[in-house]
């Protein structure tokens, strides 16, 4: 489904007051629009897990037009879905889990660089993965010490869109370029059953050093976001099915057999080459929720 098009898209922004400014973003603006800093609005444990919600602000400039709602046809197919597979790392997290694991473990920096160029698809994935660990090989130590010292942070609105959904008895999974061992905490306070986890496998020898990852796993490679996607779709039957990310390999899952329309999420980085593809453009996850009632 392919090329719906969305002219608008309400925004959300948060500022240290705490004030939500109603915005809007059609696709010709995206090059005016800039992400801003993260303001905390709510550090409180989620249930057991120390996981810190923050809200995201974006920056907008000479934006004056008033909000609307996505187009009727894209509407209807966001109405109609029984299943929504979403990318974590900077989509249902704010951070991207390997930047902030190898800024814990003192690469950062050169690490960041590759990432930047995986998502915006100017490099083949598999390769940008394997450039990144190679920077730092992060032994099993690390990576829990880096768990309990920095716990994921759940983009604002999540919570409330996995309720909306599971209340709408539709699916959700998580598709992830990142690694399980840090995305099974999220989705374990977000209510997500393991077996709707697919992403990448750190590998550790008998003394916890690190000794690779599981290439076996579709999201290791290129196109693997879209295999993983089809594979679930083919598997469990579902008929309508949304991918929603923000890199160009969330862009990719949205193929014949795959995910039926791409929905871009922009509230943490905003991507112009994906955006600009995507079939509907949010930058607040209130959007999906207010537009998913029938």
């Amino acid at each position: 489904m392919a090329g719906l098009s969305c002219p608008t898209t309400s925004v959300y922004g948060s500022a240290s007051s705490s004030r939500r400014l109603l915005l809007s973003l059609s696709r010709s603006d995206i090059s005016r629009a800039r992400v801003g800093v993260h303001f905390p609005v709510i550090v409180a444990p989620l249930r057991t897990r120390r996981l810190v919600v923050m809200a995201t602000s974006l920056h907008q400039q000479h934006l004056s037009r008033s909000s609307s709602p996505p187009s009727p046809e894209v509407l209807k197919v966001w109405r109609s879905v029984d299943a929504v597979c979403f990318d974590v790392d900077s989509t249902v997290c704010l951070d991207e889990g390997i930047d902030e694991l190898a800024a814990f473990c003192g690469a950062g920096e050169v690490v960041a660089q590759w990432t930047a160029r995986a998502m915006n698809g100017s490099v083949r994935f598999e390769d940008a993965l394997a450039a990144r660990l190679s920077l730092f090989k992060p032994s099993l130590n690390q990576v829990n010490g880096f768990l309990e010292k920095r716990p994921p942070r759940i983009s604002p609105g999540i919570p409330e869109l996995m309720k909306k959904l599971k209340a709408n008895k539709i699916n959700v999974y998580l598709v992830s370029g990142g690694f399980r061992q840090m995305i099974n905490p999220v989705a374990s306070a977000l209510g997500i059953p393991p077996d709707n986890i697919y992403a990448n496998q750190l590998l550790f020898g008998k003394s916890g050093e690190f000794v690779g990852f599981d290439t076996e796993e579709p999201t290791s490679r290129s196109g693997g976001k879209a295999t993983a996607v089809e594979l679930i779709k083919r598997v469990h039957g579902h008929k309508v099915l949304a991918m929603v990310g923000d890199g160009a390999t969330d862009l990719e899952a949205r193929r014949p057999g795959g995910a039926d329309f791409f929905i871009c999420y922009g509230g943490v980085q905003l991507r112009e080459n994906v955006a600009a593809k995507a079939d509907w453009l949010v930058l607040s996850f209130d959007d999906l929720i207010n537009h998913l009632d029938r």
